[in-house]
């Protein structure tokens, strides 16, 4: 399959090349500066091993080339400019996979582009980009979870020859036949996450070691699967008990990526992952008083960083 990877950070960078270590043809869509980067190849430090992979890289100017399937690993607040760059790459029957969390943005893809087919997926991993353009990957979980929606199976079959490629790369790989409630499950799991480690401004376990954090914990993720079940995306017990076992670990370091972003003073995904959860919450009388107390706390941060 010929895979087009739109960005090379922590998600796409890490993903894109270890399946471009493992033989599969995917081209990096970058900015310039990170083309530069990328010439001496991407270089990866994991818990796997260290490496540098050489990759191939094509920028916005690039347009032309036909691809099998087009993946974006962009954080949501650059999705419009993510989309405008991809538009030129866009053709009829090729797929998009977006490995973004939250919902909303398989919206915005779709109103965009009224003729794309839109996968659904999510993407497990801990990694960051340093300042020096290195994937650097924190955990050894590399995992991704794909699916068709809107009834394109007649897309089925490359998604299954993709997924089969991510298992070459020895990423763990699933063909979801339920991805839209996949994706509402992790989202659950990660606006708790992000809601009490953002408010907090702390790890699960230094939250749950206090008085009152692991009803702190429990009530953002009642009210975050009180919305999933009101938008007809109940959450499987499966999930519920995984994604607990997660949140009540008293041992567990855990942050949101969205508190390491508050850290470094960077722009956060608040609006997407938790903003959104409360617009879901509210249509449907649930009043998420806990989620609004964490979104008050990023939007005060995001005040003072642009202040």
């Amino acid at each position: 399959m010929r895979i087009l990877m739109l960005g090379a950070g922590a998600v796409g960078g890490l993903f894109g090349g270890r399946m471009s270590a493992a033989g599969s043809d995917v081209t990096f869509l970058v900015r310039e500066r990170r083309a530069d980067e990328l010439k001496n190849g991407l270089r990866i430090e994991s818990p796997h091993g260290d490496a540098t992979i050489p990759v191939k890289t094509i920028t916005r100017h690039d347009a032309g080339e036909l691809f099998d399937v087009i993946i974006l690993s962009c954080k949501a607040y650059g999705l419009p400019g993510a989309l405008d760059t991809i538009n030129p790459f866009v053709s009829p029957g090729v797929p998009i996979l977006p490995l973004l969390n939250g919902f909303a943005h398989l919206e915005i893809i779709e109103q965009k582009i009224p003729s794309a087919i839109v996968w659904g997926g999510t993407a497990g991993i801990v990694a960051t980009l340093t300042e020096d353009g290195i994937v650097r990957q924190m955990h050894p979980n590399q995992v991704i979870v794909a699916g068709t929606r809107n009834d394109h199976t007649d897309s089925q079959s490359r998604l299954e020859a993709l997924v089969a490629e991510m298992k070459q790369a020895e990423i763990t790989a699933t063909a979801s036949p339920d991805i839209e409630r996949a994706m509402w499950e992790k989202w659950t799991f990660l606006a708790t996450l992000a809601g009490a480690t953002c408010l907090m401004r702390g790890s699960i376990s230094e939250i749950l070691a206090t008085d009152h954090g692991e009803a702190l914990i429990a009530g953002l993720f009642d009210e975050c699967n009180q919305t999933a079940a009101a938008e007809g995306h109940p959450p499987r017990q499966s999930s519920a008990r995984h994604y607990s076992g997660m949140l009540f670990d008293r041992s567990s370091s855990f942050t949101a990526s969205m508190l390491r972003d508050m850290e470094v003073g960077s722009l956060t995904e608040a609006d997407h992952i938790i903003g959104d959860m409360i617009n879901r919450a509210e249509r449907h009388g649930i009043a998420a008083q806990l989620l609004k107390l964490a979104y008050s706390r990023l939007q005060v941060y995001e005040a003072q960083r642009t202040g």
